[in-house]
């Protein structure tokens, strides 16, 4: 029998080992990253499948605050370090560590669990749903139709080059206005900035120090930062063909965005720019005068969130239309199932248990890609993955629940 249980300090050698195993990298475990690991790792939240005294099986999870649509923050269980061996697979090894980190997290009161998944068809089974998309753009920088005059934004602000001690100190403020306003996003504690501004950086993984730029409106409000990095290539004529890949650009105004993508855009030498990963619907590719100077690289599923109290998930939101729906919330789990009168509006909304005919029946991880707002129940029910108990209760469903703009998580845990 493979015995799963939380950590000891013993334990994290191995369970190094058997991460770094299941995630295909060099399974040799040195003191620097054992002693980086112990600086962060919670070992009351930190599983382990151990067989005959190995550890075959990780699972970790850590508190997170998730943005709800309007900006209120929801308590989350973020899981991450979820890896099985090879020799392990098939046997419910995962089923079993995930059981015992939501069940904890239910009596914990949190709202909802999150992840990033690694492969799509793990987590549905969970009870998790996609609940936000990123995109990868790469911008051919001579098709933009950028004037290469361009010295600066047009509308009175600056930007300046600024350093990574200034990113920890300027950075936790904005990124705190980011997520205030972004559904989807999750908050950066101070390890994060550490580790993304070089002080503290992951072992055997040499740091390059980035470039970074701020953007201040013109009464000097700090409104904007991106970090990017270079290469240094040019071809046998001696031209310049440098590629530019940012590291993350956040934004709390639209002004900021635009002048932020414009100067990456305008350094000379870079005739390439990589984005990284983006909102869906960001403002490129259409903040350049040649939209189709920007092509789209990747697009995929990235935040899931499986929800775990339906009622303080739905009143944790707004609504931007008024109306009620009852939905029949199918939770095979068991941790928050049943049947629920929705009373919502821009003032305010109610989710209450009821025992009224259900008018959109769903599966609790259906429920989970509508909640920030980026699903669509009639897409949904056409795919037959909720059922209408109620002609037009889906379309009545996505007024209640879609957003003007979508959910978006700027980070990887």
């Amino acid at each position: 029998m493979v015995d799963i249980r939380t950590l000891e300090d013993a334990d994290v050698a191995d369970w190094t080992r058997a991460l770094s195993t299941g995630f295909l990298r060099n399974p040799v475990v040195g003191e620097e990253e054992l002693a980086y690991r112990r600086s962060f790792l919670d070992l009351n939240r930190t599983l382990g499948a151990f067989d005959k005294g190995r550890c075959v099986a990780t699972f970790r999870s850590f508190p997170q605050e998730l943005t709800a649509v309007g900006g209120a923050p929801v308590r989350a269980d973020a899981i991450s370090n979820v890896t099985v061996s090879p020799t392990h697979r098939r046997r419910g090894l995962l089923g079993r560590m995930m059981a015992a980190d939501l069940d904890a997290a239910k009596e914990r009161g949190d709202t909802v669990a999150t992840l990033i998944a690694a492969e799509y068809p793990i987590y549905g089974r969970y009870g998790f749903g996609p609940a936000t998309w990123t995109t990868q753009w790469e911008i051919d920088v001579p098709r933009t139709g950028l004037d290469p005059r361009w010295s600066g934004p047009e509308c009175g602000g600056r930007i300046d080059l600024v350093d990574g001690a200034d990113v920890r100190k300027l950075g936790p403020e904005l990124h705190e206005r980011l997520r205030a306003r972004q559904h989807g996003a999750i908050d950066r504690d101070e390890r994060w900035w550490k580790a993304n501004t070089g002080a503290l950086p992951y072992p055997n993984h040499p740091w390059t120090e980035p470039h970074y730029a701020t953007y201040r409106a013109p009464d000097g409000e700090l409104q904007g930062l991106v970090v990017y990095a270079a290469d240094d290539n040019w071809n046998d004529n001696k031209q310049p063909q440098n590629t530019a890949t940012v590291r993350g650009l956040d934004a709390v105004t639209p002004a900021a965005e635009r002048a932020l993508w414009q100067y990456v855009a305008s350094i000379d030498w870079i005739t390439k720019v990589r984005t990284g990963y983006r909102a869906p619907d960001d403002l490129l590719p259409d903040v350049f005068p040649d939209p189709r100077a920007a092509r789209v690289t990747s697009h995929a599923d990235w935040l899931w969130v499986r929800i775990l109290d339906v009622v303080r998930a739905m009143e944790a939101r707004t609504y931007q239309g008024g109306g009620s729906l009852v939905l029949d919330v199918v939770d095979p789990a068991g941790y928050t199932g049943g049947r629920f009168r929705l009373e919502a509006g821009p003032e305010g909304a109610s989710c209450t248990p009821t025992k009224d005919g259900a008018e959109l029946t769903l599966d609790v991880r259906e429920l989970a890609s509508l909640w920030l707002g980026d699903a669509s129940a009639v897409r949904l029910a056409a795919l037959g993955m909720v059922t209408e108990e109620r002609a037009g209760a889906a379309a009545a469903a996505d007024a209640l629940l879609r957003t003007s703009r979508r959910p978006w998580c700027p980070d990887i845990f």
